[in-house]
């Protein structure tokens, strides 16, 4: 696993394995003297909206025809263990459970079949959104970009995408659960159909839609996303 950590007054980036990082410098340290951070630092954050197919009959919603995208700082970025911050602007913050692709190399017009070569590994990521804000703006830039709004994390693992058990869990209960397999876009689509619009860079960011059982979070909540293989993205919210 690609983790990226502050020791200190340094970040560095390295591989986790056992609770040992091995740096890029051949330094080894504990996982538990170290503070993890978003494992990348993106120049975006592309974020698809649905693309379960239950999420889309749970809305009451006919399934996209094209990947409908929106961008996230990436100020929004946040690793695991990091607090997520409930604005004072809303009433309303809702969890998203999400398979994130980490881009590999800069790709632009890439097509499908060549999409695995572009990218880096996979991650856990949780699109925490204002719904409140969502409804009143009636866009979405807002509601999605408040700091702490995009937790990232724990590390990047290169694994087949196709089908994983994606799982939500607010205070240990279970919120949302599925399989990367009930995506209306694979991977390789939403990766050939971004780099059709905008060149991605290396470390950049695409989180893949969430599936059926978005719900609130509240002040003391500890809310995880866990992927099969990927571990845990842990977030306590304040």
């Amino acid at each position: 696993m690609i983790v990226r950590f502050r020791e200190g007054d340094r970040i560095e980036c390295g591989f986790l394995s056992d609770n040992i990082i091995e740096t890029l410098d051949g330094d080894e340290c504990r996982l538990e003297e170290v503070e993890l951070l978003a494992p990348v630092d993106p120049s975006k954050v592309i974020c698809v909206g649905l693309n379960y197919v239950k999420h889309a009959r749970e809305l009451g919603m006919d399934l996209p025809e094209e990947p409908i995208i929106f961008l996230k700082p990436p100020s929004a970025l946040i690793g695991t263990g990091a607090d997520i911050m409930i604005p004072s602007a809303s009433r309303e913050v809702d969890y998203e459970g999400e398979l994130a692709v980490v881009i590999g190399k800069r790709s632009r017009n890439v097509s499908a079949s060549e999409v695995n070569g572009h990218i880096l590994g996979y991650a856990c990521f949780n699109d925490v959104t204002a719904r409140d804000l969502q409804r009143k703006d009636g866009q979405w830039t807002r509601a999605k970009s408040f700091d702490t709004f995009a937790p990232l994390g724990p590390g990047v693992v290169p694994v087949d995408p196709g089908d994983l058990k994606i799982e939500t869990r607010v205070n240990g209960a279970v919120r949302q659960t599925s399989r990367t397999s009930d995506l209306i876009f694979s991977v390789p689509v939403l990766v050939e159909f971004i780099s059709g619009i905008m060149t991605l860079e290396p470390g950049d960011v695409i989180a893949t839609g969430t599936p059926p059982g978005v719900g609130s979070l509240h002040e003391g909540d500890v809310v995880e996303v866990e992927i099969e293989g990927l571990g845990i993205l842990q977030n306590r919210v304040r």
